[in-house]
């Protein structure tokens, strides 16, 4: 070889390309000893990203292969776009040219999506800041961004991109998009259906044609796993109502011409009823054969069902697990007599080996703080699995209220023979409430108003309350705290404190202040895993004085003189086995509590009891039932004191009737309650019209009844006030949102009505 410089340059698109030229050149270089390597043309990326892609060293042999897979694992890191090796004597030259880097991704005429949504899209298939740019990733990011849009039903969205080079070998990369309409359903077709009508079917669906209130469900956007959800009920149902052999043939979907209509056609085969004739077990159930047969849902005579099927392997599965069984096998064997429609069950038990719980993974909890979570869980760590404990502990985790999914995933660990890892998934919801207000009237000149409450302050799991109103004739100041945990056996405690001065100047005359200060303590003692019990104590002072006072605060005066002071122990208990607190559908509610005012001026017994009951008759229905009794009375020969009254009417207790308006009024017709009460609700929860199935959006219709009574009257169901009622329940940004419309039934000429009410966060 000479002693002239040889030099060879590639050009490639492709790392396969290169290599072929390099191979069949007719330039190729002798292979030589590499004395030296040079790189040159690199401005972010580091030079030992170059030397550790190369598959020789300074000091080995380099030839036209060597070179091949040099250029293919430089061009496979995907930071450039050209790549060339020169040989300068027996110093070999590597030359790079880098891809541009992503300076900003921007999107232009986006109203569908938020930005950040996008950006995330894009940022998993590599588009983001930071990265190396090239064609064909602009390419995918286009492709995902119309992914994106046909997710919503916008099938004629347009993606057009803009790159814009800038300093530093930087690109900023701007998607113009032209949304387009929102393609909606025009017809759903069920073909082969025989024994149930093609509307009854259609109604089971949560995709529908539209209705009035599609702007606010969108059921009319067609989505492929909203379709495919639809499948499922559509087979659920039939299934359910002895058609084993039910099957959907096919499923097409066409889209008109101009990308704004679709329909949707399913063709199903119905297949013939089946009876079921019998059920029989085989297999090992630990000697418990007659405990399991109890746990059988599957009714011999009767159709087919096989949500009864799946509930009977559910529950075989949990008692396994009761005992440790955490891989226990369960399969429901039909045995087809398709001669005479019937059909029988063999349900196969295999327990398989027993297994302890290794570790207790909590994920989803952001903000909540693991040992919020982790002192619920009646399932511990390095424990044998106990199905039933893991259940209990999703369920009081459920009942934390700060949640809006718990699920519970049970995975087996690698490896091992008897270890499994327990999954908790949570997805967390706003437990806080801040109001701000500013007032201002003639009277009160300019009043602020600051309210706040955290169900889960700062994560702690501890409920936060303050109230602050600096009015001039209505003052507060209310501090509430509570702490689920103040020891480690779960007692919780509560705090509250508060300060309250009301000057209610009526324009009459009268001009007078009640002041009210004081502060309690209560703790609560879990005697089960749905039982606690409540004690506590706690101290109030009522300062009335002014000029014109009406009759009641007179009156209280006379008994226990302006200035009037109470302490109150407290005693109570709870039972809650609702299967969720945010949003119950079965289960049932219990709470007592009682007032003892064994010191200072005011004696006094005081009792209540509540009792809520949840009955779920379907997906879409559920019956709620809520009924309170109160009573109360003064010790001493003293009266009830008017400031322990209950109160009935409006949101919460009689609907109908002006808040707080029933009962006993004083000589001037102010509504002063009573120490005793009955209050009597019932309503049914249905999906609202034109809604669909959607739960956050609910129609209710509602019976009350109940009254509260003075100390000396009598429980009497003739002056029980009652009404009935439709209302709307909404899951609003702003939190639980219920609007009522009742007439009242009963009711007597002086009571006040208002039928049209509204409240945030009202249960009842």
């Amino acid at each position: 070889m000479q002693k002239q410089i040889n030099r060879f340059k590639v050009r490639t698109v492709s790392a396969i390309v290169a290599s072929f030229f390099i191979a069949h050149a007719a330039w190729a270089v002798d292979p030589f000893t590499v004395r030296d390597i040079r790189v040159e043309g690199l401005q972010r990326v580091e030079p030992g990203t170059i030397f550790a892609s190369l598959p020789f060293r300074v000091g080995e042999t380099y030839d036209d292969e060597k070179g091949a897979s040099a250029i293919r694992a430089l061009f496979g890191l995907g930071l450039f776009k050209d790549v060339r090796l020169e040989v300068s004597g027996n110093v070999l030259v590597v030359i790079v040219e880098e891809r541009p880097t992503v300076a900003d991704v921007d999107f232009v005429g986006a109203k569908e999506f938020d930005k950040d949504v996008l950006k995330k899209a894009l940022r998993e298939i590599g588009l983001t800041e930071g990265r190396p740019f090239d064609k064909a990733l602009a390419d995918r990011a286009e492709q995902e961004l119309k992914r994106q849009y046909i997710n919503r039903s916008l099938y004629g969205a347009e993606v057009v991109t803009t790159v814009t080079p800038i300093e530093r070998n930087r690109v900023n990369v701007t998607f113009s998009v032209i949304e387009g309409d929102v393609a909606k359903i025009k017809e759903i077709r069920i073909v082969g259906n025989k024994v149930f009508s093609e509307s009854t079917l259609r109604n089971l669906f949560d995709l529908d044609t539209g209705g009035w209130l599609s702007w606010y469900t969108k059921s009319d956007r067609y989505s492929r796993t909203k379709l495919n959800a639809d499948i499922e009920t559509l087979r659920a149902y039939y299934l359910a109502r002895g058609y084993l052999e039910f099957k959907v043939d096919s499923t097409q979907v066409a889209i008109s011409p101009n990308k704004q209509d679709i329909s949707v056609i399913i063709n199903v085969t119905e297949g013939e009823r089946f009876i079921v004739s019998g059920v029989k077990l085989e297999g090992n159930f630990l000697g418990r054969e007659e405990e399991f047969k109890s746990l059988v849902t599957i009714k011999p005579g009767e159709a087919y069902n096989a949500d009864q099927v799946a509930q009977t392997v559910k529950a075989f599965t949990e008692y396994y697990g009761s005992f440790g069984f955490a891989f226990a096998k369960v399969e429901g064997k039909p045995e087809i007599d398709r001669v005479n429609n019937r059909v029988a069950f063999v349900l196969q038990g295999d327990p398989s080996r027993r297994a302890y719980v290794r570790r207790i993974n909590i994920s989803g909890n952001n903000r909540t703080r693991d040992e919020v979570v982790r002192r619920e869980f009646r399932q511990f760590e390095s424990s044998w699995y106990d199905g039933d404990k893991i259940r209990l502990s999703r369920d009081r985790v459920d009942r934390l209220g700060y949640f809006t999914e718990v699920n519970v995933d049970t995975q087996e660990v690698p490896g091992t023979q008897d270890q499994v890892d327990l999954s908790l998934a949570v997805v967390e919801k706003p437990t806080g409430n801040l109001q701000l207000g500013v007032g201002f009237s003639s009277t009160e000149k300019v009043s602020l108003g600051f309210g706040f409450k955290q169900d889960n302050a700062f994560g702690t799991g501890n409920y936060l309350g303050l109230e602050l109103n600096t009015g001039k004739f209505n003052r507060q100041f209310v501090l509430s705290t509570v702490d689920p945990y103040f020891t480690t056996d779960g007692i919780s405690r509560t705090l509250d404190v508060y300060a309250r001065t009301a000057r209610p100047y009526d324009g009459q005359g009268g001009d007078y202040v009640i002041k009210t200060t004081g502060g309690s303590v209560r703790f609560g003692v879990p005697f089960s895993e749905v039982d606690t019990v409540y004690f506590g104590a706690g101290v109030e002072q009522i300062d009335i004085s002014g000029i014109n006072l009406p009759s009641v605060y007179q009156s209280h005066i006379n008994t226990f003189g302006a200035k009037s002071s109470s302490i109150p122990l407290t005693v109570g208990w709870s039972r809650d086995e609702r299967d969720s607190a945010l949003v119950p559908t079965n289960g049932r509610f219990q709470r007592v509590y009682g007032d003892w005012g064994i010191a200072g001026d005011a004696r006094f017994l005081r009792g209540n009891y509540q009792v809520q009951q949840y009955i779920a008759l379907n997906k879409q229905f559920t019956i709620a039932l809520n009924g309170e009794l109160g009573w109360g009375k003064g010790l001493n020969g003293q009266p009830f004191p008017v400031f322990k009254n209950s109160y009935s009417g409006g949101l919460g207790s009689v609907r109908g009737f002006e808040a707080g308006s029933l009962g006993p009024r004083d000589s001037q017709g102010n509504s002063i309650g009573g120490p005793k009460k009955i209050t009597l609700n019932a309503e049914v929860l249905m999906p609202f019209p034109g809604a669909g199935n959607d739960r956050t959006l609910r129609l209710f219709g509602f019976v009350d009844t109940g009254n509260v009574f003075g100390e000396n009257d009598k429980y009497k169901l003739g002056d029980l006030r009652s009404s009935v009622g439709v209302g709307i329940s909404w899951v609003s940004p702003l939190g639980p949102l219920r609007l009522a419309i009742a007439n009242p039934l009963s009711k007597k000429p002086t009571d006040r009505i208002q039928r049209l009410q509204f409240q945030i966060g009202t249960s009842f």
